[in-house]
């Protein structure tokens, strides 16, 4: 039967003497060090030592962990880990900077200590099948780190317990509120039926008009959609119209100018122009324009 063969022995003097020539051996194969003739001490490579430990950096599950671990961090939304206590695992940065806390800080802390509010809110029995049933759970949660604030949550299990997903969605859902009263906003103007009202694009077409404009102009909806606004003037009030709407897209603030509207008769009718810009997330998305007759301005 084969023997083993036997590790490479050195004294602690010879190793403290050469010991650059013993590291570059321990790379290879285990050096033991000996203290009186007696073993005392093994040097092995990181490698090695890390393969003794659990982690081989070769394995496939560890190269994982580390990949997943590193996503973890590095991801926008905030991920919150909990245990079936309750207890904080884990946060990534994202979590930590909304909840304002030290990742270190909290670790082995009861969500409900790092998060006072999470008893009252709507997330709190969802949270609580998570950790019993794993229950998945999806959706908009209000007010939970700070008033006023909206976060889409996403809960998921996870072997240790829980893994709660946070995004903070206060923008989109408030642009929805603002979009949602600006179009109750126009109904209101439709009722009156005494103000007529366009909404336009950066070039100046007209995109939709109102039936009040439309009875206005003496038109009707499909011949002045696409025109340019300007060309529902009288020629003496273009410039100005089309000076105010420049200032408007430069300067983001409305503006209102008196002027004339030409009807397909021929005739004019004075007007008041009121002009504001329609802001998308990124850039201008047009604007809109109030018409109101000057006798009712």
């Amino acid at each position: 039967m084969a023997r083993a063969p036997q590790p490479l022995r050195v004294s602690a003097a010879n190793f403290i003497r050469g010991f650059a020539s013993w590291r570059v051996r321990a790379a290879r194969d285990p050096v033991v060090v000996t203290h009186h003739g007696k073993d005392a001490h093994v040097l092995i490579s990181l490698d090695d030592y890390r393969r003794l430990d659990g982690h081989d950096p070769d394995a496939p599950g560890h190269s994982l962990e580390v990949s997943q671990a590193r996503l973890v961090e590095s991801i926008r939304d905030a991920v919150i880990l909990v245990d079936r206590q309750r207890r904080l695992v884990a946060i990534n940065p994202a979590a930590a900077d909304m909840l304002e806390l030290s990742a270190a800080a909290v670790s082995g802390e009861p969500l409900e200590l790092v998060v006072p509010r999470v008893t009252e809110n709507p997330l709190y029995p969802h949270l609580l099948r998570l950790l019993d049933h794993r229950a998945r759970f999806s959706g908009v949660i209000a007010a939970l780190t700070r008033p006023r604030q909206w976060l889409h949550v996403d809960l998921v299990p996870v072997p240790i317990g829980g893994a709660i997903i946070l995004r903070d969605v206060t923008a989109s859902i408030d642009a929805a509120a603002s979009s949602d009263r600006g179009q109750a906003t126009m109904r209101a103007l439709d009722a009156d039926g005494t103000i007529g009202h366009a909404r336009l694009s950066v070039r100046e077409m007209i995109e939709a008009a109102n039936d009040c404009l439309v009875a206005m102009v003496g038109s009707d909806a499909a011949a002045i959609r696409r025109v340019r606004f300007s060309a529902l003037l009288a020629n003496g009030h273009r410039h100005g119209f089309i000076d105010a709407l420049e200032s408007v897209f430069r300067s983001g603030e409305p503006a209102c100018v008196a002027s004339e509207l030409i009807t397909r008769g021929g005739g004019c009718v004075p007007v008041r122009l009121s002009i504001a810009e329609l802001r998308g997330a990124h850039a201008s998305e047009g604007a809109v324009v109030l018409v109101s007759r000057h006798g009712d301005a």
